[in-house]
């Protein structure tokens, strides 16, 4: 049996794949046409972010099995083509969760520190000493919206810097909200009583724009909007327009409506932001375990 891996993937799932008996066949990020060439006799393909795996593609593959995302949504692959052809698609949505969640940190010690800005004054060669005064997070209020694998991770860590945790979702886990010593509450109280808002929902209707300029403005003018969820559940309208005028303080990207970001967004004109790359699972073990699990599946389902 032949597997199409289309992306980077961690040399380890690879080799669980080979261990298998499987032939690998391996092309880094091709087109949609390119694409369907390749898939025209595989029983799998593994994918990340891209490429997409259209209706179009499926289609092209009429012996594929299944599709595997190596990493946590499934927002690029057609789930209704591949329902309709019974095709498994499976995932790695625990693989990346520490990474995410300590990535959301960094840029909120980045942004309440100012250290970005400080880094761009130090090469340009000023002193800017006075511009950078920031505030502690010991006692501040960290407010999760989405309180999911992410969001527990998070909330345990920020409980260890000493922050109180106010949390929103739509399914609250009560258990788990005592061990990180959270309280739930709506979204509006969470956005007016917290400091520090970091968001980790998937991206679906109902949390498209969930972060608007009515929302924006329910926060405190010294809040730190964090986002290392999806693009779209922010407005980077109504963001780039808060961050302008004061209504809060600074924000903490990871990911954004257009990717890549265009070198000319306004976003990029602003000291009070810090912005990433979509690097949230991009770190060594993430990728290794997002790899080895969609590996691992792919080997239980096409043996049987």
């Amino acid at each position: 049996m032949k597997v199409l891996v289309a992306a980077l993937i961690h040399e380890k799932a690879i080799g669980v794949l080979k261990e298998a008996g499987f032939e690998v066949v391996y092309e880094e990020y091709p087109d949609e046409e390119r694409l369907i060439e390749l898939v025209k006799d595989v029983e799998a393909i593994i994918v990340r972010s891209k490429p997409k795996v259209s209706r179009r593609v499926i289609e092209a593959a009429p012996k594929l099995r299944v599709i595997g995302r190596a990493g946590v949504g499934l927002d690029t692959i057609d789930l209704d083509a591949a329902r309709e052809r019974g095709i498994k698609v499976v995932n790695s949505p625990a693989a990346s969760s520490r990474s995410v969640a300590e990535l959301a940190i960094a840029l909120i010690f980045n942004v309440a520190r100012k250290m970005a800005f400080a880094d761009r004054k130090m090469r340009e060669g000023v002193w800017a000493k006075k511009q950078c005064e920031g505030t502690e997070l010991e006692g501040k209020t960290l407010g999760v919206v989405g309180f999911g694998r992410i969001g527990y991770q998070i909330a345990k860590i920020a409980k260890a810097i000493g922050m109180n945790v106010l949390l929103y979702d739509p399914y609250p886990n009560e258990e788990r909200a005592k061990e990180v010593g959270g309280t739930f509450v709506s979204l509006e109280d969470l956005l007016k009583e917290s400091d520090v808002v970091t968001l980790h929902v998937p991206l679906v209707d109902a949390t498209y724009h969930l972060i608007n300029e009515e929302r924006l403005k329910l926060m405190k003018p010294t809040a730190i909007l964090i986002n290392a969820a999806r693009g779209a559940v922010v407005d980077n309208a109504a963001l780039v327009k808060a961050l302008q005028e004061g209504w809060i303080a600074g924000a903490g990207l990871d990911v954004y409506e257009e990717e890549p970001l265009p070198k000319d967004h306004p976003l990029t004109k602003l000291d009070n932001v810090v912005l990433t790359p979509h690097i949230g699972a991009s770190t060594v073990e993430a990728q290794m375990r997002a790899g080895v699990q969609v590996a691992e599946q792919i080997v239980e389902i096409l043996k049987g």
